[in-house]
């Protein structure tokens, strides 16, 4: 290292650092800067311990002056449940055959659900109810388990061939793969195909029909309307819950179908199941 010296040039001195004939000059930063620069990190050493902020295993530090969003939330949550806890109250109780004749707890219903429904449902459903390949459509007529408001509380409450509720809705498809043949298949394809009116292959129909009455009319009935006691579907309209191409279909029958929804009655009110349902009912395809 060198000595600094003066440089004439910029009238300043060099730090004594140097490479290459290349010198570095000592020049500080300005005393404001590096004021601003401290009050900063006083600032932010006292907002720390003031507020919530360093984690710690399962929470975080309090702060001094005990304040939190969250529990801002909570109390924000608590005040609205408070004053909606006589509608809630209704509603927990309210025979739901009967909640379009009460106009005002009907429109809270709707209201309350559809937030429900799009922290809870949407995920599934869609934001809008129209579901995904293999999650119900909400908007249409076609009901496995039934689409008045009663039936389709009872499938909020207790979910769909899950294993935590023991009155959950449950039927379980066979997966005819490992009874029929794939040629058998492919007629029961063709079959199925032509109860709703899509394109079909009308050699193998007639095979088809036969291998219909004598595997799958016990359950889907012998016009393939379905039978909502069992959950199965109706074969003769044009909403598939995976859809109604060869490719579709011969998956499905070769391995059947297994969806499976949650049960909701640990996790929502009855209050909470009730406007959820009514605000499904309303979506246009309840019945």
């Amino acid at each position: 290292m060198d000595e600094p010296r003066y440089d004439e040039a910029t009238k300043t001195y060099t730090t004594g650092h140097s490479y290459d004939g290349i010198e570095e000059l000592n020049t500080p930063l300005p005393r404001w800067w590096l004021w601003t620069l401290y009050i900063t990190i006083v600032w932010a050493v006292i907002y720390s311990l003031a507020y919530p902020a360093w984690p710690l295993v399962s929470s975080a530090t309090a702060g001094f002056l005990g304040y939190s969003t969250r529990g801002e939330v909570a109390a924000e949550i608590a005040r609205v449940e408070e004053a909606n806890s006589e509608l809630n109250a209704q509603l927990a109780a309210v025979d739901l055959t009967v909640l379009k004749d009460n106009a005002p707890l009907q429109q809270f219903a709707v209201s309350a659900g559809g937030s429900i429904f799009a922290n809870n449902c949407s995920q599934c459903h869609g934001s809008g109810g129209a579901g995904f390949v293999g999650y119900p459509n909400l908007l249409d007529d076609d009901w496995l388990w039934g689409g008045d408001i009663e039936a389709i509380a009872t499938t909020v409450r207790y979910g769909i061939r899950n294993e935590q509720d023991e009155d959950a809705r449950y039927s379980e498809m066979p997966a005819f793969g490992e009874q029929l043949e794939e040629g058998e298949i492919a007629s029961l394809v063709a079959y199925v195909q032509s109860l709703s009116g899509l394109d079909f292959d009308a050699a193998l129909v007639e095979q088809g029909a036969e291998l219909f009455v004598d595997n799958c009319s016990a359950c889907h009935g012998d016009n393939g309307k379905g039978d909502r006691e069992q959950g199965a579907p109706n074969l003769t309209d044009s909403v598939w819950l995976y859809g109604g191409s060869d490719e579709v279909l011969t998956e499905t029958i070769t391995n059947a179908r297994f969806g499976v929804m949650p049960a909701w009655s640990s996790r929502l009110s009855d209050a909470q199941i009730n406007a959820v349902a009514a605000y499904v009912h309303q979506k246009g395809g309840g019945e």
